[in-house]
């Protein structure tokens, strides 16, 4: 069962929001690029700003990340990839649309299920107040 978390106190782990600290992190990364470059630019500006910014923080990270489907015994590179996986554990998807739709969070939902992350994060970064974009997934 997945469960969109808007609110950080909807899904816990012993007492805690899984991988609150971390998504908290990444969130704040996300606010200041958002901050110095605003909305309107294309998703791979934002992408390369993201790992500047979780660079100079000292966050672990890879981008592009290869995530393969397996299906009935048979391995597929279909080209899909993660635009970054943070600390192995949270999947971050970069947007740069009007809207986030249901197809985007199922999107999400589904690199979690093939890579078998709990913890997404969908990032609008066009949108003027950033915290309207931001939506956390967890499966």
């Amino acid at each position: 069962m997945d469960y969109c978390v808007e609110h950080e106190s909807e899904v816990l782990e012993q007492g805690h929001l899984l991988h609150s600290e971390l998504t908290g992190q990444i969130i704040a990364a996300a606010v200041e690029v958002h901050r110095e470059l605003g909305p309107g630019l294309l998703e791979s500006a934002y992408q390369a700003c993201m790992c500047r910014e979780l660079s100079l923080r000292r966050i672990d990270f890879q981008t592009e990340v290869a995530l393969p489907v397996d299906y009935k015994g048979i391995h597929l590179d279909c080209g899909y990839r993660m635009d970054l996986v943070v600390a192995g554990k949270i999947a971050v998807d970069l947007k740069s649309i009007d809207k986030i739709v249901p197809i985007h969070q199922a999107q999400l939902l589904t690199y979690l299920r093939l890579s078998g992350m709990r913890v997404g994060l969908l990032v609008n970064f066009n949108v003027s107040i950033l915290r309207h974009g931001i939506v956390r997934r967890i499966l």
